[in-house]
């Protein structure tokens, strides 16, 4: 009980990321109801999300605590994919619940917190801007040809 109560400030920051979620589903609904849309899905979804993500990080929280050095280094994202694998394995219901939530709304969060958490540390990335941006262009040029591989693959099998 003193492991989840110790917990809950990150349980909280959950809750409001599943919040910014939801939000993000609503705007998208705004625009394209049809495929966008904010159904009781998309709420138990979003519960089913938060859920596996606070048991993922109790048990990193274990796994620090039981002094086993692979498990204590082990990152915490690792343990809430093996927690929501687990369960996603035992029952469908969960699959289907999370099936309710867009990707595209559970990205968009993300994104914004990783460009707050670079605006964060911009004196690094002032420093090292110049190495971003050549492993940026070799990342662009290699999805670019990758795809064009792909569709040229597709366009000839049919």
């Amino acid at each position: 009980m003193e492991l989840v109560k110790s917990q809950l400030p990150k349980l909280k920051m959950l809750c409001i990321g599943a919040l910014l979620i939801l939000f993000t589903q609503f705007v998208k609904s705004l625009r394209a109801p049809e495929v966008y849309s904010v159904t009781p899905q998309t709420f138990s979804g979003l519960l089913v999300l938060v859920l596996f993500s606070f048991i993922g990080i109790l048990i990193g929280e274990l796994a620090k605590r039981s002094g086993v050095k692979v498990l204590a280094d082990f990152p915490v994202l690792g343990w809430v994919s093996l927690a929501s694998l687990a369960f996603c394995l035992v029952s469908n219901v969960f699959v289907d619940a999370i099936g309710g939530v867009s990707l595209l709304a559970i990205t968009t969060p993300v994104l914004a917190y990783a460009g707050v958490s670079v605006a964060n540390s911009l004196g690094d990335f002032t420093k090292n801007s110049w190495k971003y941006f050549i492993v940026a262009l070799f990342v662009f040029v290699g999805s670019y040809l990758g795809r064009i591989l792909i569709a040229q693959l597709g366009m000839a099998l049919s």
